[in-house]
């Protein structure tokens, strides 16, 4: 079997699986997928050592294969620091599945990678490496970056994600935002970058969604308008979108973007 056919098949087969109508997005589509990869850090060394690898060899490297724009942001508060996060975006799974690949065929990517990709056991460059493979919602389906703040101003980014206790849950959640809380969302203030339905990855069946803000000060005066508009009291309360019905745990992190970030 040629490797595209493949990747085709068996990302298609575990959308089907993991994620129900999540898996007709993995056809023909204008929606962005999304690569969000985690780097789990030592405090020392290794800050610089990602931050460098971010801004000459991988970065530079996915925008030459058009993948742009790609954020690149540090966690300020959760449960784990120092972690990164890198957010990737791309018009087809199969070029998300055969990046690591690709990457080596790079011959730019490959020399300014060598202090990262060499690192030795005795000083390794991560702790560990998550990621997960997402489709961009039918109600969102890029990453918008309009309202962020020009390069060098301050910025957090709030990062959530929604845990269903069922796939059926799941299903009504992205529907619910599709229909009527993305558009609620905007209209009261709240300002998004993407939201990705998880086909592949962990604590599934799950979505996570980005939004924006000048400060957290910010962040807490917009969600206060979020929760007492009328038309989201009147959307959370129909009896299908019932919040113990279809979402069983939320994370939710505040990050900064890396020097390195285009978004």
């Amino acid at each position: 079997m040629e490797r595209r056919d493949f990747v085709t098949s068996a990302v298609a087969m575990a959308g089907v699986a993991l994620s129900g109508g999540a898996a007709q997005a993995l056809a023909a589509s204008p929606r962005e997928f999304y690569q969000l990869r985690k780097y789990v850090l030592q405090t020392g060394p290794q800050l610089a050592l990602v931050q460098n690898y971010f801004e000459r060899a991988l970065i530079p490297a996915l925008n030459r294969m058009a993948m742009s724009p790609v954020g690149a942001f540090k966690l300020d508060i959760g449960p784990e620091t120092p972690t990164y996060y890198l957010l990737i975006p791309a018009t087809s799974v199969e070029a998300l599945v055969t990046l690591d690949t690709r990457l080596t065929e790079d011959v730019e990517f490959m020399k300014a990678s060598a202090a990262f990709r060499e690192a030795p056991a005795s000083a390794p460059a991560f702790v560990r490496v998550e990621s997960s493979l997402m489709s961009a919602f039918a109600g969102w389906q890029t990453i918008k970056i309009e309202t962020v703040a020009p390069k060098g101003d301050k910025r957090i980014f709030q990062l959530r994600t929604y845990e269903s206790a069922s796939y059926a849950g799941h299903v009504r959640k992205v529907q619910m935002f599709n229909e009527a809380e993305i558009g609620i969302f905007t209209r009261t203030g709240l300002t998004p970058v993407f939201f990705g339905d998880t086909l592949i990855g962990t604590r599934m069946p799950s979505l996570t969604y980005m939004l924006t803000f000048a400060n957290v000060a910010e962040l807490n005066a917009k969600w206060a308008v979020f929760v007492s508009d009328p038309a989201w009291k009147e959307l959370s309360r129909r009896p299908q979108y019932a919040d113990a019905e279809i979402v069983s745990n939320i994370t939710n992190l505040y990050l900064s973007p890396l020097g390195s970030s285009q978004i």
